[in-house]
């Protein structure tokens, strides 16, 4: 077949070996940026005068809308950067290019080589025109069901792309669509899983671990949290005001158990369920500092709610350590990958015991003999637990 007039066929067959090396060479290959930079690379040597690349991507996180994943010449590895939710009420986003294309635009296409008066007005156009760039092409990426993402290429080449540099590069669009759909996909339902179940379950899950019934034994530290009096805010108080001060109750409690190398299993309305696996050495001495932070964390809640008129919010955490069974449970269609067991029913009781006996935190003599001597605990007596034969000493952790 001729190429179309004033275009170089050699050039025009350029970004074949790209398009190959895409749809044969990227298989073992799990992050989108890494596939980027690559093809970023193989474009210049195969002679496409590229200087900057972009790949805007949505993910639709529970944090951030998407992610920016940029090359420029002479990088080995792309930068990524995640892009906030609000970004469309922000001037680097209004009138830009990826406004223009998410709004419709099939194409943006900027010579910066001409009076910027003449041109597009938006900051990025002046920041290309700094770095020497002479010539912008932004094209849409569609992905299935018509979602839209975007890649932009830009040069410094006098005059810009040619018709045969054009033509490379819009042949590797539906590849690079169907390439960067499955690792994004990919990684979205990873991001699903940690952030619905955690992210050790998560791996499981994704490794095969969804049968009902498959689990296993964990020997470890269980922290339960649950919120007081919720039933009479929530009866009172307006429905966004109850769901921000959920918001802010769990990150005061989840953030400290993260950092520590806690992992929460659950919110169960107002309450968390939260193990700190003895496969980690400092596992019960992670789990009372988290514990520590949280209260911090709950203080500082506390007297930004108080400036507002709003009353304190109470809590009270119980802590065991025992074996639980770690796995999938529930019904045939819909599984739960969760903690069972004695352990996690006395981690439960013990937090119900907080509210008689006017302790925030109460720690069971087997966490108490586990932690070592190390924290100030206080000891608070032995008590009945429901559904235990015998009474349980108690102690109480001020930290």
């Amino acid at each position: 077949m001729n190429a179309p007039p004033n275009i170089d066929p050699a050039a025009a067959h350029s970004g074949g070996d790209v398009v190959h090396w895409l749809t044969n060479g990227t298989r073992d290959e799990r992050f989108i940026d890494n596939i980027f930079a690559e093809m970023c690379i193989r474009l210049q040597q195969a002679g496409i005068p590229l200087k900057r690349s972009t790949l805007h991507v949505l993910i639709h996180h529970p944090q951030w809308l998407g992610a920016r994943i940029m090359w420029a010449d002479g990088m080995r590895e792309a930068e990524l950067t995640r892009v906030d939710y609000d970004v469309s009420e922000r001037s680097e986003y209004i009138g830009s290019p990826a406004n223009e294309i998410l709004d419709g635009a099939t194409e943006v296409r900027e010579n910066l080589e001409r009076d910027p008066s003449l041109g597009r007005k938006h900051a990025v156009y002046d920041q290309m025109r700094e770095k020497g760039l002479t010539d912008y092409i932004a094209w849409p990426l569609y992905h299935t069901l018509g979602k839209r993402h975007i890649v932009t290429f830009a040069t410094d080449r006098p005059g810009g792309f040619d018709a045969a540099h054009l033509v490379a590069l819009q042949k590797l669009l539906p590849v690079l669509a169907l390439v960067s759909e499955i690792r994004i996909k990919n990684r979205l339902a990873r991001t699903l899983l940690e952030t619905y179940v955690g992210s050790h379950a998560s791996e499981l899950i994704l490794a095969g671990a969804t049968r009902r019934g498959s689990g296993t034994t964990v020997r470890a530290a269980i922290m339960i949290c649950d919120l007081r009096d919720f039933t009479r805010i929530s009866d009172n108080w307006p429905r966004d005001d109850v769901i921000e001060l959920l918001n802010g109750y769990f990150d005061a409690m989840s953030e400290p158990i993260a950092r520590h190398g806690g992992e929460i299993l659950k919110f169960i309305g107002d309450g968390l369920l939260a193990i700190f696996p003895l496969s980690q050495p400092l596992a019960c001495a992670n789990l009372l500092h988290a514990v520590t932070e949280a209260r911090q964390a709950m203080s500082a809640l506390n007297e930004k709610n108080g400036e507002t008129g709003r009353a304190p919010l109470n809590y009270g955490i119980g802590v065991h350590v025992g074996d639980v069974m770690y796995g999938n449970i529930g019904s045939r269609s819909r599984l739960d990958f969760t903690v069972i067991g004695p352990a996690v029913n006395m981690a439960s009781r013990l937090e119900n015991l907080t509210k008689q006996l006017g302790k925030p935190v109460l720690l069971s003599r087997a966490f108490a003999d586990a932690v070592g001597g190390d924290f100030d605990l206080e000891p608070v007596g032995e008590y009945p637990v429901r559904g235990f034969n015998d009474p349980i000493e108690l102690f109480a952790f001020n930290g």
